[in-house]
C-alpha cells in the first residue's frame, strides 16, 4: 500500500517522525495508521481523557498532555522537534490557528510541514495565512463529494489525502453485516485499510480481526478512489 501520510508538497521520512496534535476520532485514527506502519508518533491532546482514550488502543504511543496554544509547552513535549505535524483539532478555531502558527514558525521549530484540519473556508484562509502547508476538510461538502454521494448513499465522510488516496466514513454494507473483518479481508478483497469500525458514538480504532460487522454500524476506510469505490454501495 502507498504510504499515505507522502502528502502533496512534500515526503516526510518515516525516520523523522510525526506529532499529531488533537486525538479525537480523526486525530486517533491518524495515530493508529502511521503507528502501523511503523512511524513515530507524538500524540497531544489538552484532555487527559482522550490521551486515556488513545493510550487503550496503542499502550505505547509516547502521548502527553499539553496545551497546543502553549508555545513553550509544546517546545518542553518536543513537537517542534518533528518533521510533520498533524493539527487535528477543529474547534475552538482560534486553538487550532495558535498551534499551527506555533509549529510553523515557533522560534527553533524543526517542523517543516504543517497539515491542519478546517472546518470552513474561513477557517482555512486563516489556517493557510499562518503557515499551514496543507488544510484538509473532514466535513467539506462539495459539488463532487455530493455527486459521489449520490451514487454512493453509504458515504458519509470523505478525506482527501493527495490525488490517489483518500480516508472514507461509510456506513456498513449490507453485503458486510454479520461478517467478521477477518472473513471480510478488506485490504485483501479489495484493497483498503480498516482505521475504525463500529457504532457512530464507540468507534473503535484499529479493531480486531475478530470483529463482527453490524448494521447500522460504521467504517472508516483508507485507500485509493479506485479501490474505495469498489467497495459495496448499499
Amino acid at each position: 500500500m502507498n504510504q499515505w501520510w507522502q502528502w502533496q508538497g512534500g515526503t516526510p521520512a518515516i525516520s523523522e517522525g510525526f506529532a499529531v496534535i488533537g486525538v479525537g476520532r480523526f486525530g486517533s485514527a491518524v495515530c493508529m495508521e502511521l503507528l502501523r506502519f511503523g512511524a513515530e508518533v507524538l500524540a497531544i491532546d489538552a484532555s487527559q481523557r482522550a490521551i486515556d482514550e488513545l493510550r487503550q488502543q496503542a499502550p505505547s504511543i509516547e502521548a502527553r498532555v499539553v496545551d497546543c496554544t502553549d508555545e513553550e509547552a509544546l517546545r518542553a513535549a518536543g513537537v517542534l522537534d518533528v518533521a510533520t505535524v498533524v493539527v487535528a483539532i477543529s474547534e475552538p478555531i482560534e486553538a487550532s490557528i495558535t498551534a499551527t502558527l506555533i509549529v510553523k514558525d515557533g522560534q527553533g521549530s524543526r517542523v517543516r510541514q504543517v497539515i491542519a484540519r478546517a472546518t470552513s473556508d474561513l477557517h482555512e484562509k486563516m489556517l493557510r495565512r499562518v503557515g499551514a502547508d496543507k488544510v484538509v476538510f473532514p466535513s467539506k461538502m462539495q459539488g463532487t463529494r455530493l455527486g459521489m454521494e449520490l451514487v454512493r448513499p453509504n458515504l458519509l465522510e470523505r478525506l482527501r489525502l493527495d490525488d490517489r488516496n483518500s480516508i472514507e466514513e461509510i456506513k456498513v454494507p449490507n453485503a458486510f453485516v454479520g461478517q467478521s473483518l477477518r472473513d471480510l479481508n478488506l485490504r485483501k478483497n479489495f484493497n483498503v485499510s480498516v482505521l475504525a469500525a463500529g457504532p457512530e458514538n464507540r468507534l473503535r480504532v484499529n479493531p480486531p480481526a475478530s470483529q463482527i460487522l453490524q448494521a447500522k454500524e460504521l467504517l472508516v476506510v483508507m485507500g485509493t478512489s479506485e479501490a474505495l469505490e469498489s467497495l459495496p454501495s448499499n
